[in-house]
């Protein structure tokens, strides 16, 4: 018989071999996947839009990536115009050190409940960012990286651990890039418009 976490890897397999992410068809590797709490509901990581919501979309995302740029703006709509929704952002920095801090800050941000203006901030920046470009745009947002940094060094061991559970949750899956969406009990790669997010979480609500 499944646990609770073998059902929920099963699920997501058997998603993906129906063709919901035709490239995450490899072997199940029941015992070393995460399960849905583990996924959904790290109690470390800050929750955007209903945190009571019926329904998580979690992104797996980099602060440098184009494409989970072009898909903020539709994500947020849909959080907007559906307030039964809960979303939690996986910091999956696969673009190099500069990903890595811009995540170290934003994640360090969330202590003086800066965090979804530090991430507005960053997500809505065109192209790659150098260290120097992440602390820009948070002065220009208000935030202060020196101020960051230092809450990040203090907090270091807690906010790695964010960030390596993530990584950890991203290989078990055989995640190939950013953005990736869990929903449900579905596996979504790549870009998201507004509708495809709306039936996807239409199809978690019925199942």
């Amino acid at each position: 018989m499944l646990d609770r976490r073998q059902f929920f890897a099963a699920s997501l397999f058997a998603a993906t071999a129906l063709g919901a992410a035709p490239r995450f068809s490899n072997s199940l590797r029941a015992q070393g996947f995460p399960s849905e709490e583990d996924v959904y509901f790290d109690p470390d990581i800050p929750v955007l839009g209903n945190p009571n919501g019926d329904v998580t979309i979690a992104e797996f995302f980099d602060y440098q990536c184009p494409y989970c740029k072009k898909n903020h703006p539709e994500l947020k709509k849909v959080v907007a115009s559906d307030r039964k929704i809960r979303l939690v952002m996986k910091d999956f920095p696969i673009f190099g050190k500069p990903s890595v801090y811009a995540a170290n800050l934003v994640l360090a941000s969330a202590a003086d409940g800066k965090y979804a203006t530090a991430h507005d901030a960053l997500m809505n920046t065109p192209g790659r960012l150098s260290r120097e470009d992440v602390d820009a745009v948070l002065k220009k947002a208000g935030l202060d990286p020196t101020d960051l940094y230092s809450k990040y060094k203090k907090n270091r061991s807690h906010i790695d651990g964010i960030i390596l559970r993530n990584m950890a949750q991203a290989n078990a899956f055989n995640l190939q890039g950013t953005p990736t969406f869990v929903i449900g009990r579905k596996i979504y790669p790549g870009y998201m418009n507004e509708k495809a997010l709306k039936e996807a979480v239409a199809e978690a609500r019925k199942s």
